[in-house]
């Protein structure tokens, strides 16, 4: 494959894993009459399977193990996967409650978040334009609690958590397909025995409330690990800057899905705050963008 074909379908992959991942809260409004914490244990729960399948046909279970030689590397990804379940909790009550909006600014929020957490704990220095960025987002976020009178605890909920994640998992040795599989595989007991607990009180909504249900709580890990694949693969095929820019598909589609789709309030506020917040990732996009460090340099 060509570099120029090789690129196209970088982006390619990388759009679709993006949308994908954009559409998600369509996914949990179609299961919204299952409880949050039903729907992540089938998502943790089959999505075990299935990453054991793509790791096989990707024939990285050698490296998986290598990787899992060091106890550095199993400890971080406990740490991880306690992370990415609260994220993906958080997320899902968050459509099922009719705050997609909420979803939408955290995960516009989360690069910024990284960029803080990258000043404090690995001593990066950002320029000043991306300082000015993280100071519009704070700005954003401030005009929020100014005038609901409240935290946005899901959006900062959703930016910290994925965010940290990224942080650890950036630390972490292991490919995302074999990292995600440790991840769920760790929390697949507690997973199974919630369902078993569910099921004993009468409360277990996979099955008993038909086939659609059940087809979609079954197809919960196959969402789960195939945008991640698409992902991974197009990542390794583009720029890092192209990736950054294909990742706010997803929450532009959020965006675009509460305010279109669900008619979820958008109030002044919200579009004060977040045009502080696109501003502000404008300028980071700007910062970091090729053309930008060619001009310096």
């Amino acid at each position: 494959m060509d570099q120029d074909r090789r690129a196209a379908s970088g982006y390619l992959l990388s759009l679709a894993a993006f949308a994908l991942w954009g559409l998600f809260p369509i996914y949990f409004k179609a299961v919204g009459s299952v409880s949050p914490l039903e729907v992540l244990a089938h998502r943790i729960l089959w999505s075990v399977p299935v990453c054991a399948f793509f790791l096989t046909w990707q024939k990285g279970w050698p490296a998986l193990r290598a990787a899992l030689a060091h106890a550095r590397v199993l400890a971080a990804l406990g740490l991880t996967s306690g992370l990415i379940a609260a994220n993906w909790l958080i997320f899902i009550y968050a459509v099922m409650s009719g705050q997609v909006l909420a979803a939408s600014l955290g995960y516009f929020l989360s690069p910024l978040m990284s960029l803080a957490l990258g000043m404090i704990f690995l001593g990066e220095r950002p320029g000043r334009w991306q300082v000015a960025a993280l100071a519009l987002a704070g700005l954003g976020g401030l005009n929020l609690v100014l005038f609901l009178g409240a935290l946005p605890w899901i959006s900062l909920s959703l930016a910290l958590s994925f965010s940290i994640y990224g942080l650890l998992r950036k630390t972490v040795a292991v490919e995302a397909v074999g990292g995600l599989l440790v991840e769920t595989a760790l929390l697949a007991p507690l997973a199974l025995a919630w369902l078993l607990w569910l099921g004993r009180q009468g409360q277990l909504a996979f099955v008993s409330q038909g086939p659609e249900i059940t087809l979609l709580l079954l197809s919960a890990g196959l969402l789960t690990s195939l945008p991640l694949i698409w992902f991974t693969a197009g990542a390794r095929r583009i720029p890092l800057y192209g990736v950054g820019l294909c990742q706010y598909v997803t929450p532009s589609l959020h965006f675009l899905l509460a305010v279109v789709l669900y008619r979820e309030p958008f109030t002044t506020v919200h579009l004060i705050t977040f045009a502080l917040v696109w501003a502000g990732l404008a300028l980071y996009l700007a910062a970091g963008s090729p053309w930008l460090r060619r001009k310096r340099a």
